[in-house]
């Protein structure tokens, strides 16, 4: 942008215009707050889907189960290290989606006899997997010469180890053929990062493991090419979870919340749905095209490189 070059103030959005509305509680968690109206027809019917990293209240896990079930998923397993809220979910979505059965698991996602299993079962229940939504991870706020080589190591194990087993037997069970599913086919989604995407968007260890969880969907893509089953990555920006309460926490607090997500385009942060109505996109056929991708839900935040207007120098 050219010096001195001067922006009209523009109307503002909707939603930098008034407050999201509260959108209640179920069981004393709040239910999950939607920007966007409700998707045309049941995007994923009759699909079998495991997703891990589902147990946060405000994470995009539980958001993206929500998507499958409402959209008409067969079977919907909800994953996580931690079962805190596994129950309270699955009562939720029994209670809006009565036709889905709903599963809970509690399992180390980066465990390979565990996930291992869990295809298993998920196989023998149904005779079929079509999505695979690998969602479980961790993150940290050390600069990296602060870090020694177990942290990082354990972030590598849950944020990229897991998508590889995810990706591993996921895959085989997505080849399997039968009266009701003729052909292979699948899907497998990976939550990376913007920060995957682009240097300082988060600490060293989440961002490598995150580039790395991208490069494993790429390159998984081609090695099942021909397959049907299609690896694509997600990368969501800053998204207001349990991995980013603290901040938000602290922005509210000092009464700064209106400067969060200021970075990018959109000048906000970003609702787990919002990410989720990406996944649920991803794990349709109406992505049957999409492929080795890693999509960046970010607001904009990647597609530019930062300006303060009036002060290039």
């Amino acid at each position: 942008m050219p010096p001195g070059l001067k922006i009209q103030q523009q109307a503002l959005s909707e939603q930098l215009s008034k407050p999201l509305p509260d959108p209640g509680t179920f069981e004393n968690i709040p239910k999950i707050r939607r920007i966007a109206g409700d998707s045309a027809g049941q995007r994923v019917k009759g699909k079998v889907v495991i997703v891990t990293g589902a147990n946060s209240p405000i994470g995009i896990g539980r958001a993206s189960a929500h998507q499958f079930a409402r959209n008409g998923a067969k079977a919907v397993f909800l994953c996580d290290y931690s079962d805190t809220h596994l129950g309270t979910h699955k009562r939720e979505l029994e209670s809006l989606y009565p036709g889905v059965d709903i599963h809970i698991r509690r399992f180390d996602a980066s465990d390979e006899d565990s996930v291992k299993s869990m295809v298993q079962e998920v196989l023998s229940l149904y005779n079929r997997l079509d999505i695979f939504f690998a969602n479980a991870g961790i993150s940290s706020a050390k600069v990296f010469w602060e870090s020694d080589a177990d942290e990082f190591m354990k972030m590598l194990k849950t944020n990229t180890l897991s998508v590889f087993l995810a990706a591993k037997y996921a895959s085989r069970a997505m080849l399997k053929t039968s009266d009701q599913k003729p052909y292979p086919s699948g899907s497998i989604i990976a939550t990376a990062s913007v920060a995957g995407l682009r240097s300082n968007a988060g600490p060293t260890d989440y961002s490598a493991s995150k580039a790395a969880v991208i490069s494993l969907m790429q390159t998984c893509a081609y090695q099942l090419a021909g397959t049907g089953i299609r690896c694509n990555a997600i990368c969501p920006g800053l998204i207001e979870t349990g991995m980013t309460k603290q901040t938000y926490d602290a922005a509210r607090a000092r009464g700064t919340e209106g400067k969060i997500g200021q970075l990018n385009p959109l000048r906000r942060g970003g609702q787990a749905d919002e990410i989720a109505r990406a996944v649920l996109f991803l794990g349709s056929e109406e992505a049957s095209y999409v492929n080795a991708q890693a999509w960046a839900v970010d607001g904009g935040l990647s597609g530019g490189l930062p300006f303060v207007l009036g002060k290039l120098a």
